[in-house]
């Protein structure tokens, strides 16, 4: 996944997707980010990242994602609507 640039615009998403931490350091790990992204991003947020990734990166993105983060729901959107279908099992958080 390539970096995340850090425009006012993604740091606008990172505080409301990952509120509880700088959005300089919500930026630094994509991979993190977009996970929350996928499971709490708005519609609009979304079309400005989709403005900066393509459907590959979005794919890279949920297949290197932190176990834990999204929920089934989203997990399922997204794969389908990326054209893999049935949706691959989710990884497990590990305690």
């Amino acid at each position: 996944m390539r970096p995340l640039p850090h425009t006012q615009d993604f740091k606008d998403i990172a505080k409301r997707i990952i509120w509880f931490e700088p959005p300089e350091v919500a930026l630094c790990n994509a991979a993190r980010f977009m996970a929350y992204a996928f499971r709490y991003a708005t519609f609009e947020d979304m079309q400005i990242l989709r403005r900066h990734f393509n459907d590959d990166d979005l794919l890279s993105a949920l297949t290197t994602a932190p176990p834990g983060i999204i929920d089934a729901r989203s997990w399922s959107y997204w794969h389908v609507l990326l054209g893999v279908f049935p949706p691959p099992s989710q990884k497990q958080r590990v305690y």
